[in-house]
């Protein structure tokens, strides 16, 4: 997708039709693209539900719970970002809404919202550092996290609905 995709506010829209129409298989990809995530996010919310339902929050997992909610955050981030991209009416004003709720925050709402804006308004600037964050820096963000989730379970084991430790049993042979 990245290949014909060209992140400005002029030619956004156009790319992404581009893609669907004339681009080989182009709207398969475009679809298995939104489709996957939404699957991804199914498969993420059935694993917090098992994490709650095992009380994989309370001690010693704390920390493991607390890279989990963080990649979650990371991971709405990146489907706002992915939902912006298009440059659409529907994108355009989502960006608009979610973009002004930093605007709430006392002080320095406005500066943030500004400083996300990268203007005054939502705009070329705007979307390019959206395209960015996409495609770049919250990916590696996301592997970051997910290393350090991992981390973190190999330190204290799995939880499991028994409420057996796996970890409390072992020697140094293992």
């Amino acid at each position: 997708l990245t290949m014909s995709y060209e992140p400005s506010a002029e030619r956004a829209f156009a790319s992404v039709e581009y893609i669907m129409r004339d681009v080989d298989f182009g709207w398969i990809l475009r679809y298995m693209h939104s489709t996957g995530a939404s699957a991804f996010f199914l498969v993420v919310y059935l694993h917090m539900f098992r994490g709650l339902l095992y009380g994989s929050y309370k001690a010693p997992r704390e920390l493991i719970w607390l890279f989990g909610m963080a990649i979650f955050l990371a991971l709405m981030a990146e489907a706002f970002l992915g939902y912006v991209l298009p440059w659409g009416q529907m994108s355009y004003w989502g960006a608009q809404v979610i973009i002004s709720l930093f605007g709430a925050i006392p002080g320095i709402g406005e500066a943030i919202v500004e400083w996300v804006r990268g203007d005054y308004l939502i705009s070329g600037i705007t979307l390019n550092r959206f395209f960015a964050l996409h495609v770049v820096a919250v990916p590696i963000v996301l592997l970051a996290l997910v290393a350090l989730h991992l981390l973190a379970l190999h330190e204290v084991g799995s939880n499991n609905p028994d409420g057996v430790e796996i970890k409390k049993n072992k020697d140094e042979n293992g």
